[in-house]
């Protein structure tokens, strides 16, 4: 459980802590599209994903993200990487060419014995999916790690103010939202104290049959359904006693204020996606 870093504010006194989070909203979004653009050719989609890798590493270093919580990130997810690369040899049958020096352009080779063909294409669209996945998880973790909750709900309430007009309950959304990033990381620390407890009294998780592992699966889900439960009727008698009420008018402790590095950040970012965005639409090939 301690692999989860997602949800969990880290309070340090950087650069991109100090963005206003309407400001880093609006870059991870961009971001997030730059990634899934494609370019002129399988080559040149790799140094492109290198080059966003570098880009997002370096957002970490200076919001002092760790590299390693990305990597306990994508630990996770291996398993559906698998799966998802098994269905793609059979499912997948189209050709993309690769060239490799002394070989040439091939698109799929066959393993001798059993005469099973494996297209090129299998491979690249599952590492298509493993990295953009990657990078998609590293700018959550650098938003949710540099955005206090709180915060993060005032730029959701804030971006969704227009909807106001249809009568959409922006409040509620954004306070939901909120607390749900707010309660994972709590919600994670009960669950390693419950399985704490549960292997003090004998539960295995790790080894067993499949009767006993979901039997233990059980032994844990229960506690924790139990334990988030209470959490959240306690969560709402103290929101109650404290006189909170969705439908009135609401003032607000600490305003967001946008500043020039917001705007220089965003310009930055939209300049890097009008870039990124001709090297797609051209297909431009650097290999």
């Amino acid at each position: 459980m301690n692999n989860i870093s997602i949800g969990r504010y880290v309070p340090y006194d950087t650069f991109i802590h100090r963005l206003d989070p309407r400001s880093k909203i609006i870059s991870m979004i961009l971001m997030m599209v730059m990634i899934f653009f494609t370019f002129g050719s399988t080559w040149t989609n790799l140094i492109m994903y290198i080059i966003f890798f570098i880009f997002i590493y370096i957002i970490m270093l200076i919001s002092k993200v760790s590299l390693r919580q990305l990597f306990k990130q994508l630990k996770m997810m291996w398993v559906m990487i698998l799966i998802l690369f098994i269905i793609n040899i059979f499912t997948i049958k189209e050709s993309i060419f690769i060239y490799i020096p002394s070989v040439g352009n091939i698109d799929r080779f066959t393993i001798p014995g059993i005469n099973f063909t494996i297209y090129i294409a299998s491979f690249v669209n599952t590492f298509y999916i493993f990295v953009r996945l990657a990078l998609m998880i590293g700018l959550s973790l650098i938003l949710t790690s540099t955005t206090k909750p709180m915060d993060l709900t005032y730029a959701l309430e804030w971006f969704f103010k227009p909807l106001k007009v249809i009568h959409f309950p922006v409040h509620e959304v954004s306070m939901m939202i909120s607390l749900a990033l707010r309660f994972i990381p709590t919600l994670l620390d009960e669950t390693d104290r419950i399985m704490k407890a549960q292997v003090s009294r004998g539960v295995d998780f790790q080894d067993g049959k499949l009767k006993e592992k979901i039997s233990a699966i059980i032994s844990l889900i229960v506690p924790l359904f139990v334990s988030a439960f209470q959490r959240s009727d306690e969560l709402a008698n103290a929101m109650e006693a404290r006189g909170y009420d969705p439908s009135k008018p609401r003032s607000k402790y600490r305003k967001l204020t946008w500043k020039m590095n917001d705007t220089l950040s965003c310009i930055f970012i939209l300049l890097i996606f009008a870039g990124i965005l001709t090297l797609s639409i051209l297909k431009i090939v650097i290999i």
